[in-house]
């Protein structure tokens, strides 16, 4: 059996893990080969390869990053390239199908969001074995309760508003954290909670202005002479658009969110006088070793893809779903995301707590 591997997408913490995972299961079990292609699916189509062998995954299990590397541009179907000011974009899915054939691969491991998924699924419509292995600090890849990634995220997040309490309090200010999510509100809703801010602001529940400014103004009316607030990249208020700090052309989810947190402090100082100040907390929340939760998490993962791969149950994703882990089918997971469902029971708790959404009655 020879299996190949990549890491698609964004970086983050447990890679390295479901590396291990995934290549000492088959090669113990199984005594498969395996090969790994660099940088993600620009390897595939270049044909940039290393051996994956007990050498290669020895002493990685608490290394950040992916030894593999990455890209959150390289699409098989989108082939993006520069010529001078111009972009063209090529199909060059027949080049990746060659790799895999020269290289006789039987099984194709695609660990990556819901971008990388994407890519997973239109290989296998392509006649192409692939298992997934869902990942990202966004927590939104359907089908699956919970990526790993996304726990090391919340407790960096936790840290920095924990931080950002002390100086809000010194200088009697609102702090305003911006943390990572993209579209969905599950890291800010986590970290939030568990960093007990005041007002945490997600995608899911566009916000009034005036319930936010409310917030502060009533804390520094009972004495409380500061606040905190965090608020997902992607929050935008009541009829407005989320802010885009930058596109990126050629990849293939160009929008790069960014900016909302200035924006936010910059509103609350101007009405209502209280001193504002805003943190991007921006890759931070993406580097560094995974937490021990994610690296028996990532572990466990990586071993359920392994299994999926050696009983040749192909184009399916490892899942964790109702406390256990499981599988779906890729096709029910590719391009899709998931988000903060209105009625989910942390959404109540963060309300029975007196946290605020930025909702206009102000729960």
């Amino acid at each position: 059996m020879r299996i190949g591997i990549l890491t698609g997408g964004g970086d983050c913490p447990g890679l390295n893990a479901v590396i291990r995972a995934v290549a000492k299961t088959l090669m113990h079990e199984q005594d498969a080969e395996i090969v790994g292609f660099l940088d993600g699916y620009d390897g595939l189509v270049t044909d940039r390869t290393m051996p994956i062998d007990w050498e290669a995954v020895s002493n990685i299990l608490t290394q950040g990053g992916t030894i593999l590397g990455t890209s959150n541009t390289a699409n098989p179907f989108a082939w993006s390239e520069r010529d001078g000011d111009t972009i063209i974009t090529s199909d060059r899915s027949d080049d990746a199908l060659a790799v895999l054939e020269k290289h006789e691969v039987e099984c194709l491991v695609v660990i990556g969001g819901d971008g990388s998924m994407a890519i997973a699924g239109q290989l296998a419509e392509r006649g192409v074995s692939v298992v997934g292995v869902p990942k990202t600090i966004d927590n939104d890849v359907p089908g699956t309760e919970l990526t790993f990634g996304f726990q090391s995220a919340v407790n960096v997040a936790t840290d920095a508003l924990d931080r950002l309490h002390t100086t809000a309090s010194a200088h009697h200010r609102v702090m305003v954290a911006e943390v990572m999510g993209r579209y969905a509100g599950w890291l800010a809703l986590h970290a939030g909670l568990a960093g007990g801010a005041d007002v945490i602001l997600i995608p899911e529940i566009p916000f009034d202005w005036e319930a936010v400014f409310g917030v502060c103004r009533q804390r520094y009316e009972r004495g409380k002479r500061f606040s905190i607030i965090c608020v997902a990249e992607g929050a935008r208020p009541e009829g407005g658009t989320m802010v885009v700090h930058r596109r990126v052309e050629g990849s293939p989810d160009p929008i790069r969110l960014g900016g909302v947190g200035r924006l936010v402090a910059g509103s609350i100082e101007q009405n209502t006088r209280v001193e504002a100040r805003a943190t991007n907390l921006g890759y931070i929340q993406r580097g560094g070793s995974p937490c021990a939760f994610d690296r028996v998490f990532a572990t466990h993962l990586g071993f359920q893809a392994a299994r999926l791969v050696a009983g040749k149950r192909w184009n399916r994703m490892a899942s964790w779903q109702k406390g256990r882990m499981t599988d779906v089918a890729l096709a029910d997971v590719a391009g899709g995301s998931r988000n903060i469902a209105l009625d989910h029971p942390l959404l109540a708790v963060a309300r029975g707590v007196g946290t605020s959404f930025g909702e206009p009655d102000g729960s």
